[in-house]
């Protein structure tokens, strides 16, 4: 297959086959297999924050309060710098292979084909089930709303419109995209200023710094352990790279295409750390139980900022968040599901999965078998979990682990493009081998705090990828033979 790590010309001959996948830098959608140039800076940055999603940490504040000893903003703070090392990452690779695929490309690029794959196999676990995930999270809204409608129903109907728009062309689900986060945004204001006029008028019930030092005193042991679990709200800035190959200059051209993705990528990390902050600093100051008190209630941790929001604003508020959370969690997938659509068409494209998943429809631009393909995965998972009691635990266990491993490849294709097959030159700057290796620690440290089922589950996959992997380099061994 072109653009193997064995090829000739050595360091770049993988960067420039996914170059020249693209045409000659200057093509919009007209060779076939093309994927179309045509989404803006705040297009990317919509489809990051989308994923994300601005109130993220509303489902984990409880759980993060208890654990950190009530430091839950000091938690996000060191959370978002731990995560800077994944974007810089994503940054250098993304300018070196400008293509659709994400760190699928990236490590086949910086470490080979083998790794490239196995990177885009892991990060497929995520991608394919934090959609799942989120579009769960709305259907268990919407029946709260509405009872007399199952969940599952709810959580199949998202998948159903949200496939649909995404099916429609990339842009048209950007513009749409970015109505929903503007919801989500003014739905945070309006948090925030309520807050802030609770706050200003009653008081606050604990300490102004508590949020930042915890209750009795720092604990750095606590907060450590508290950003495994942060880590999780950032899942999704990383998608963005997956649309590079959509990302154009001026009049849809590939020229600036990678450096607006990277910039999009950082811009979109740092959005979410303040907003987190913010946001948490505020619930904090709001709570009415201690963080002791919390984390001797565990079954009240998952509502406790609608708790909070309820007791010191008022169920209308209440009802607000838990509307945008709705609306907000079922477009968060879509843009998980169109960041694995990408990934499915690079990998498919590379004859790394069914080839018919490498088709790009005429009409709309977009990836459409693969998107499908994904949109039948993420059903299934859905639905299934929306029909279980345990549904959300068991699916919530084992996204993390793929997309960290992704990550520590990710650092390590860095290391390898600039400090293995890179030049003299390229070895020179530290950055590119201090910031990698700063962001593989975080990656393994906080995959050793994830439960047991989540590593077995990440483990097995892993397992299955390293078989088909293993298979098909016996077939084309095979088919080599066959033509010597």
């Amino acid at each position: 297959m072109p653009g193997t790590s064995g090829d000739a010309g050595g360091p770049g001959a993988d960067g420039a086959a996914d170059t020249a996948a693209d045409g000659d830098g200057d093509q919009d959608s007209g060779a076939p297999g093309a994927l179309r140039r045509t989404l803006t800076f705040r297009d990317l940055v919509v489809y990051g924050l989308l994923f994300i999603a601005p109130m993220a940490p509303v489902g984990i504040f409880g759980t993060l309060q208890a654990v950190s000893h009530g430091a839950v903003t000091a938690v996000y703070l060191v959370a978002t710098v731990a995560m800077a090392f994944t974007a810089f990452s994503y940054a250098q690779m993304m300018r070196v292979a400008p293509g659709a695929g994400s760190v699928y490309t990236y490590a086949r690029v910086g470490l080979g084909e083998g790794a490239g794959f196995v990177a885009g196999w892991m990060a497929m676990l995520d991608y394919l089930l934090i959609p799942a995930v989120a579009y769960l999270f709305s259907g268990i809204a919407l029946h709260a709303l509405v009872p007399s409608v199952h969940q599952w129903v709810w959580t199949a109907l998202a998948v159903a419109v949200t496939t649909l728009l995404n099916l429609w062309g990339v842009r048209t689900a950007a513009r749409v995209g970015f109505a929903v986060l503007a919801m989500e945004i003014v739905v945070l204001a309006v948090f925030v200023v309520s807050a802030v006029v609770e706050l200003v008028v009653h008081g606050a019930p604990r300490g102004w710094a508590e949020p930042l030092t915890g209750e009795g005193g720092f604990s750095v042991q606590a907060v450590l352990a508290a950003v495994s679990v942060a880590v999780l709200s950032y899942l999704g800035f990383d998608a963005i790279a997956s649309f590079a190959e959509e990302a154009g200059g001026r009049g849809g051209r590939a020229r600036g295409g990678p450096d607006r993705v990277a910039r999009a990528v950082l811009t979109c990390l740092a959005v979410a750390g303040v907003l987190f902050a913010v946001q948490t600093y505020l619930a904090a100051l709001l709570m009415p139980m201690s963080a002791a008190e919390l984390a001797a209630r565990p079954g009240e941790q998952g509502a406790a900022f609608y708790a909070t929001v309820d007791a010191s604003v008022g169920r209308w508020l209440h009802d607000l968040v838990a509307v945008s959370k709705a609306v907000g969690a079922a477009f968060a997938a879509l843009a998980g599901q169109a960041a694995a659509g990408r990934l499915l068409f690079a990998m498919a494209r590379d004859r790394r999965l069914p080839g018919a998943m490498s088709k790009v429809d005429t009409g709309s631009g977009v990836p459409r078998r693969a998107l499908l393909g994904a949109a039948l995965v993420t059903l299934v998972a859905a639905v299934w979990a929306a029909r279980r009691d345990d549904g959300l635990d068991q699916l919530s266990s084992v996204v993390n682990v793929g997309a960290l491993t992704a990550f520590g490849l990710l650092h390590a294709s860095v290391i390898g493009w600039f400090w293995i097959r890179g030049t003299a030159a390229a070895r020179s700057v530290p950055r590119h081998l201090v910031v990698p290796l700063l962001g593989l620690a975080v990656v393994v440290a906080v995959i050793a705090e994830a439960s047991a089922a989540a590593r077995a589950v990440g483990g097995a996959w892993l397992v299955v990828g390293l078989v088909v992997l293993a298979a098909q380099y016996r077939g084309r061994a095979r088919a080599g033979g066959e033509r010597g």
